[in-house]
């Protein structure tokens, strides 16, 4: 079996009322309803009405089960909205049974996690390195996870290494990125003046509830490019609505960033985003 295969194997779709329960970066105590969206022998992925952080150590109550655990919050892998956010933890405690439920025993081959090619988004360091299953569901989803970097001396954002997001690229898509970034280059109006550069109100939203209106440089059916001063890291996750009316209902597209490159003598960036279908649990 794949690897893939074995890992969703592994996960069951169970909705369980939960109590979530931690502290805020201010340091108040919060203590919330919640619910499992999909868990697995290790952790889960769950809603919380409050908003968590990256490494943040939270305490979970099953009331089904009557039992208590300390989980680590590997990152979102939902973008957040008024009604709350979706996150995956996983268990301080390997040992810890908090569903009540009993999973097959792993092989042999199966007992070791997973590895990944993943690089730090900001020295570009690539390595080999062990993931956990809730790590590899924030990859898969808000596409960054926060790893501690040799290199850099600190915590830093890593994501898949960039020739595996680049093979998410759709044939042609590659021109399309080129045309983008000539259109917005400062002063090339020939190119601006071309039908490949459409202009349309784009809403962007990320992962960690940041939220930013702004325009096309260039549409597909696939994808699409923006500029943007934001930073914005290869490979992570967005959802966009185009093009955006504030005054109508919107209806967001998930999307992944495959292309950025910085513009010369500005503090933007050209981004190419190609859309993505909705992944199975």
């Amino acid at each position: 079996m794949a690897e893939a295969e074995r890992r969703r194997s592994d996960r069951l779709m169970l909705t369980m009322p939960l109590r979530v329960q931690g502290k805020t970066e201010r340091g108040e105590t919060f203590d919330d309803e919640g619910r499992t969206i999909v868990l697995n022998r290790h952790g889960a992925c769950i809603h919380s009405k409050h908003t968590l952080r990256h490494g943040q150590i939270i305490s979970l109550y099953s009331p089904g089960t009557m039992r208590r655990g300390r989980f680590r919050v590997a990152g979102p892998v939902e973008p957040p909205s008024e009604a709350g956010g979706d996150w995956a933890i996983e268990a301080i405690d390997p040992d810890l049974n908090l569903w009540g439920i009993r999973f097959p025993p792993l092989a042999d081959q199966e007992n070791e996690q997973q590895k990944a090619l993943i690089e730090c988004r900001e020295c570009h360091e690539t390595a080999f390195l062990r993931v956990t299953a809730a790590e590899v569901d924030v990859l898969e989803t808000a596409g960054i996870i926060h790893r501690e970097c040799a290199k850099c001396g600190r915590e830093t954002r890593w994501g898949y290494a960039p020739r595996d997001v680049a093979s998410q690229i759709a044939p042609g898509e590659t021109e399309m990125f080129d045309e983008a970034r000539l259109a917005a280059t400062p002063g090339n109006d020939r190119r601006r003046n071309r039908r490949v550069a459409l202009q349309l109100p784009l809403l962007v939203r990320d992962y960690y509830g940041r939220r930013e209106i702004t325009k096309t440089e260039n549409v597909s059916k696939t994808g699409l490019c923006f500029v943007s001063p934001a930073n914005h890291l290869l490979g992570e996750g967005l959802v966009v609505v185009c093009p955006y009316d504030p005054s109508l209902a919107s209806v967001e597209v998930r999307a992944r960033v495959v292309h950025r490159e910085a513009i010369a003598a500005t503090s933007s960036n050209i981004y190419g985003v190609h859309y993505e279908m909705q992944k199975k649990a």
